[in-house]
């Protein structure tokens, strides 16, 4: 069964091999039959952008895959097919197909990601178009071994630093030497990337273009009246855009009609009418927070991986939060409580530990994926 195979792969490692997933697709290149594949790259945006994407290639008729991580409930949510997260049934098929292709010591040394990665291009040989996204990285991404036709680039900033680099020059490096042929630049909250993006353009002798490169005014009055109806933040229309851009560069026409249905789950998502759900989980996550939800006060139930800038995130957010809520999340990455604490006393904020949603109160669950997650099961158990 696919569940207990990948049960046993850790989710996370300290020290990456870099070439096990070239030589795992190389050894079975022949065997997959690749459709036209739009790689997504970048820190954050990333689901939002591929979905957007994804959703508009599919009302265009064409068949389309989009694999997206992590999840959030269900595997199921990162192999999207089509308008629908893929069945049980088809993804152990898929994984039963891969196991025939990959000798059986490859199959078990194959990290998690790796190997969903493959199983996703499994599932997904008979589509049109796949819109592919990175996982941590770029040029080394597991993603990155397949030849594609077009690179989207989201907003990059500070994020995964042990394994892409220190600054926001060799983090953006290290994503956009994942262009292959062609690059659309997303908005980019830093101007640094702009140059980065020039330097890796000539030195691998490709392209790399801003996003309005590809659009007309009428583009930017699509977005506008989808950003109304779907209630769209500002990040999530700066990805509209970004989408946009990459639907007029591959000729594809749209309507408007084509986006209704393609918000992301858990992307300022209002769950019910006193709680909010973002999976955000770095800084440019609690920028672009503020800037939707300022002047308005939250009980944030909070926790955070341990080499996140928790200290900075809580600072931004600190104008809008009434208090802190810390949520128990079982998982070996979190901060240790005491840290939490310290950081939290130091900024002088007000906490507690969660326990319930209360009517009276407007909550914001935010933290990472794995918060939204425990929070959900908790929610749903009552």
């Amino acid at each position: 069964m696919l569940q207990d195979f990948l049960n046993k792969k850790p989710l996370f490692y300290d020290v990456i091999d870099y070439t096990r997933m070239p030589r795992a697709y190389e050894s079975i290149k022949k065997e997959l039959k690749l459709p036209k594949i739009i790689h997504i790259i970048g820190t954050n945006g990333k689901g939002t952008t591929g979905r957007f994407l994804a959703h508009a290639l599919s009302k265009a008729n064409f068949s389309v895959g989009h694999y997206t991580s992590p999840h959030i409930l269900h595997f199921n949510e990162r192999i999207w097919l089509n308008g629908t997260n893929s069945s049980d049934t088809l993804l152990e098929e898929a994984h039963q197909k891969l196991l025939l292709l990959l000798k059986q010591q490859m199959a078990e040394e194959l990290s998690y990601f790796e190997y969903t990665t493959l199983l996703a291009m499994v599932v997904f040989q008979e589509c049109d178009y796949v819109v592919l996204e990175a996982g941590l990285g770029g040029e080394y991404d597991a993603t990155a071994v397949f030849t594609n036709i077009l690179t989207l680039i989201t907003p990059i900033d500070k994020d995964h630093e042990a394994f892409l680099g220190t600054t926001i020059e060799a983090i953006a490096t290290t994503k956009l030497n994942a262009v292959q042929t062609y690059g659309i630049l997303g908005k980019q909250k830093s101007l640094k990337i702009s140059s980065v993006a020039q330097t890796v353009a000539k030195n691998k002798n490709v392209i790399i273009k801003n996003f309005d490169k590809h659009l007309d005014t009428q583009a930017y009055d699509d977005m506008k009246m989808i950003a109304k109806e779907l209630h769209l933040s500002h990040y999530l229309q700066e990805n509209l855009l970004l989408c946009l851009s990459a639907l007029n560069y591959l000729h594809v026409r749209y309507e408007k009609e084509y986006f209704q249905g393609a918000k992301l789950f858990g992307r300022l998502t209002q769950f019910s009418p006193n709680i909010i759900l973002d999976v955000g989980h770095n800084v440019l996550a609690a920028q672009a927070l503020l800037q939707e939800l300022q002047g308005k006060k939250f009980v944030l139930v909070y926790n955070t991986y341990k080499d996140k800038e928790y200290k900075k995130i809580l600072t931004l957010l600190s104008p809008i939060i009434k208090r802190i809520e810390i949520i128990a999340i079982a998982e070996n990455r979190i901060v240790a409580p005491e840290k939490l604490v310290e950081v939290i006393d130091l900024l002088s904020l007000e906490y507690t530990t969660f326990e319930e949603i209360k009517e009276e109160e407007s909550y914001l669950i935010f933290g990472s994926f794995s918060v939204v997650e425990t929070f959900l099961r908790r929610y749903e158990n009552g």
